[in-house]
């Protein structure tokens, strides 16, 4: 498994490396930020034997979560947070084992996808992303982390991108998402049907720009 590990990181530099320019390449690379949490890594140290520590990896909605909504994250000291803004599934998956596997939590939750959609590091096939997201479910579950795996938020339309339509690339991602939690004993978390409206995008009561969500939003996904 730990050889199925190494070929499994070799194939995606691999992938990334033949699909992208050398800009695109510096840009995606100073976007990964391997570092960003390493001093609050550090100080967390390994957790206590009885700490059921929970990891959250993901983008701007992970990441803006403890701002909007601080008090959830107040009530429970062990949910940490590791979202990054703006980053797809290939950059959570290069730091997941440094913000992830490293602080060797009882359970991560992964949401993660819509900068894909949104083509934040270039095109991106639906089943790369999904397979991006398998692979770092993959990984926790080998070192022996319970997953819990998101469904991508519903989005009509990226306000830095219009014209894009991502809904119904959503609605298949988030197919494959269920399909392989279902298969592979992982939770999967619905928050797309709980959270759109009759265009399968966000209700706006739950939206400030029709992708980040505001504290009613948040109290809906805590649920």
């Amino acid at each position: 498994m730990k050889f199925r590990n190494i070929i499994l990181y070799h194939l995606i530099f691999i992938s990334i490396l033949q699909t992208m320019t050398a800009q695109e390449w510096t840009s995606f690379s100073e976007e990964v930020l391997l570092g960003r949490f390493a001093e609050a890594n550090r100080q967390l140290g390994d957790p206590e034997i009885s700490e059921q520590r929970v990891i959250f990896m993901g983008n701007s909605i992970t990441e803006g979560w403890p701002q909007s909504h601080p008090s959830f994250w107040k009530e429970h000291p062990n949910f940490i947070n590791r979202g990054v803004s703006g980053q797809t599934t290939p950059q959570m998956l290069l730091r997941f084992r440094t913000d992830v596997i490293a602080l060797k939590p009882k359970i991560v939750v992964i949401l993660a996808g819509t900068n894909d959609i949104a083509g934040n590091t270039g095109d991106t096939s639906i089943d790369t992303i999904a397979n991006n997201i398998f692979s770092m479910a993959e990984l926790a579950k080998f070192h022996g982390i319970k997953v819990i795996i998101c469904s991508i938020l519903p989005v009509f339309d990226y306000p830095w991108k219009p014209g894009l339509a991502p809904a119904q690339t959503i609605i298949d991602i988030n197919t494959l998402l269920k399909r392989y939690a279902d298969r592979n004993g992982h939770y999967y978390l619905d928050y797309h049907s709980k959270m759109k409206n009759e265009k399968n995008g966000l209700i706006d009561a739950y939206t400030t720009d029709g992708v980040h969500i505001t504290s009613k939003g948040y109290t809906v996904m805590e649920k």
